[in-house]
């Protein structure tokens, strides 16, 4: 079940670089890296980021994830060579579709 969600969030952030021409990623074999990487610090930090930042989440209506889920891909693109992010913006837009995408191809299989 990980490597399927691995290969979903691979596909999500390859497609995302696809369309947003902020982020340059070199190939599919880095997109699956990218999710790799990205994979590891949710899970050894996006918990203590989500309990830190629980008040700001529930008064946001869970919108302050978006911002904790940016974090993580900047961290990933500081953490990467082949996986560039232009700016903030981009950083933010990034993080919203790539949770969309991921989203979205979870529901359909």
């Amino acid at each position: 079940m990980m490597i399927l969600n691995i290969l979903i969030l691979s596909v999500a952030v390859f497609f995302v670089a696809q369309i947003l021409p902020g982020i340059r990623i070199k190939n599919f074999y880095t997109a699956i890296i990218v999710a790799i990487v990205y994979s590891i610090i949710n899970f050894f930090t996006g918990w203590l980021l989500v309990l830190l930042s629980l008040p700001f989440i529930i008064i946001t209506f869970g919108l302050f994830k978006l911002v904790i889920n940016a974090f993580m891909l900047w961290l990933t693109d500081k953490l990467m060579d082949d996986f560039e992010i232009n700016d903030l913006l981009t950083t933010f837009l990034g993080a919203l579709l790539i949770t969309f995408a991921d989203s979205a191809i979870k529901w359909m299989f």
